[in-house]
C-alpha cells in the first residue's frame, strides 16, 4: 500500500499537469479544453488535500461536494465554494454538450480558480508536496 504522502504526491503532480494543460489549450484556443483541465486539476487538488488528512471520499466530479467534504476538517474550505461550483459541469455534462462554446474570458475565468484553489490547499498541505512545478498564478 502506498504511504500518504506518495498518494497526496501523485494527486499534486496530476493537478499539476492539468494545471499546465490549461495553459496549453488557452494558447491553443481550445477554450472548451482548458474548462475541463482546470475542473480536473481543482478536483484533484481536492483529494491530496482529503489524502493529506486521511479521509476517504467518494468517486465523485462534484466539486461542491469535495469542498464539503474538506471544510469538514477545515472550514476555510467553505470559501471555495463559490470558486468552484461554476467548474462542476465542465467535468461531464459540459464537456459533450455540442452547444459549449466557452469564450477565453470564461476560459481564463476556470484557471484563476484553479490557481487559487492550488494556493488554499498548498498552504494546508505544504509539508506533503513537493515544489510546484506547474504554471503560476
Amino acid at each position: 500500500m502506498k504511504e500518504k504522502a506518495d498518494l497526496v504526491e501523485g494527486w499534486r503532480k496530476k493537478a499539476e499537469s492539468d494545471l499546465i494543460a490549461v495553459d496549453a489549450t488557452i494558447e491553443a484556443g481550445a477554450f472548451d479544453a482548458a474548462c475541463f483541465h482546470a475542473q480536473q486539476a481543482v478536483e484533484k487538488l481536492l483529494k491530496a488535500f482529503l489524502c493529506s488528512i486521511e479521509t476517504d471520499f467518494p468517486h465523485t466530479h462534484n466539486l461542491l461536494r469535495l469542498v464539503e467534504l474538506c471544510s469538514l476538517h477545515d472550514e476555510s474550505f467553505r470559501s471555495l465554494s463559490a470558486v468552484v461550483e461554476p467548474l462542476t459541469p465542465y467535468a461531464v455534462e459540459l464537456r459533450y454538450d455540442q452547444e459549449f462554446w466557452p469564450t477565453e474570458s470564461v476560459a481564463t475565468q476556470a484557471r484563476t480558480a484553479a490557481i487559487r484553489v492550488r494556493r488554499h490547499v498548498v498552504e494546508r498541505v505544504s509539508p506533503h508536496f513537493s515544489p510546484a512545478d506547474g504554471p503560476s498564478t
